[in-house]
């Protein structure tokens, strides 16, 4: 049998040459590492900036976010006052019936001349009338309009 010659020395002989070898390599992997970084941090500037942007973004959405919150207030009030208005105007409209109504009884009542000639100097301190609006009618109005909407909506459509 036979083996192979048994090495004496601790370091063989091409260890030297290994070392020699590896530090061209540590060298061009510390460049490496250098160009890995310097990439790095390029990314995390251009992340940085982005940020930035986003930033002043978001401060100006914020703004106008408030904006809107304003502006959406101010509908709100307007809504309540005219859902008030809406809630009241049947009782607006029962108050000039019954005031149109108790303006006519009250001439049927007067017979005479005398009374009649004072009627007329009351109606002079009364307010003109501007609009006359026939309460009792408004519902059959309504659906008169509403019925020739529907007509004429119908034959455009044909």
């Amino acid at each position: 049998m036979s083996c192979a010659p048994r090495p004496t020395a601790v370091f063989p002989s091409g260890a030297g040459t290994a070392s020699s070898l590896r530090q061209p390599s540590l060298g061009s992997h510390s460049t490496q590492q250098a160009a890995a970084l310097q990439a790095r941090i390029e990314s995390k500037k251009a992340e940085l900036e982005n940020l930035k942007q986003l930033r002043d973004l978001s401060g100006t959405l914020a703004t106008q976010m408030s904006q809107l919150e304003a502006k959406l207030a101010t509908l709100r009030d307007g809504t309540e006052a005219v859902a008030t208005v809406m809630a009241n105007w049947d009782h607006v409209l029962k108050a000039i019936s019954l005031a149109s109504v108790k303006t006519a009884k009250v001439a049927e009542t007067n017979g005479s001349v005398a009374a009649r000639e004072e009627d007329k100097a009351k109606e002079a301190d009364l307010p003109a009338t501007l609009i006359r609006i026939p309460v009792q009618d408004a519902e059959s109005a309504a659906r008169a309009t509403q019925t020739q909407t529907e007509q004429t909506t119908a034959e455009s459509g044909d």
